[in-house]
């Protein structure tokens, strides 16, 4: 008797495991992503702009992280630097001129494991209507249901550093620096079948 229950246990575990091996589909809940820009100001301080109101899909295979992707957008009505005529001016010609170019965008491209919960995702970022290739270190903070909504979700952290004059955002450089760090955090939902 006990052998039959391992075995049919066994055959319940072929059958069920391909179910989470396959490619799952997630919505990224803008509510719980901070896409966080940080640069160096004059020497004097290092400070923080936000992309709020992030909108965009990932798809995650656990079996096969190569098949993984992301695509993300970024509407400039979302950035907030924290002071009203901050933000207006980042929005201004000197910078993302958000009137003329509405969105910056992220499409992965290539995304490879990268050691234990660690991937690198290189991707197209676009702002101002150039594309220039990106490399995200990434690290995967979870993957499992979520104990809310009780939907399967997943987190990740990111990091990467560009060069703003590379994207045509190169106002005041050298004075204010070139090198834009940005800090990712992202959580989103599979989407419903």
């Amino acid at each position: 008797m006990r052998i039959r229950l391992l075995s049919a246990a066994a055959l319940l575990a072929f059958a069920v495991a391909p179910a989470f091996a396959a490619p799952v589909t997630y919505t990224l809940d803008p509510t719980h992503t901070n896409v966080l820009a940080q640069w160096n100001h004059l020497g004097f301080s290092n400070p923080f702009a936000n992309f709020g109101d992030v909108e965009g899909t990932l798809v995650y295979d656990a079996a096969n992280v190569g098949a993984s992707s992301v695509q993300v957008t970024l509407p400039l009505s979302g950035l907030e630097a924290f002071s009203a005529k901050f933000n207006e001016h980042l929005r201004s010609a000197d910078f993302f001129d958000a009137a003329k170019y509405p969105a910056a965008t992220f499409k992965s491209t290539r995304v490879e494991a990268a050691g234990e919960g660690k991937l690198k995702v290189t991707g197209d970022l676009t702002i101002k209507d150039v594309t220039k290739p990106v490399v995200l270190d990434v690290t995967l903070n979870k993957a499992g249901v979520h104990p809310m909504s009780k939907a399967q979700a997943i987190g990740f952290d990111a990091t990467t550093t560009i060069s703003r004059t590379d994207f045509g955002v190169g106002a005041y450089v050298p004075n204010v620096g070139d090198k834009v760090t940005l800090r990712i955090t992202t959580e989103a939902a599979a989407k419903a079948k």
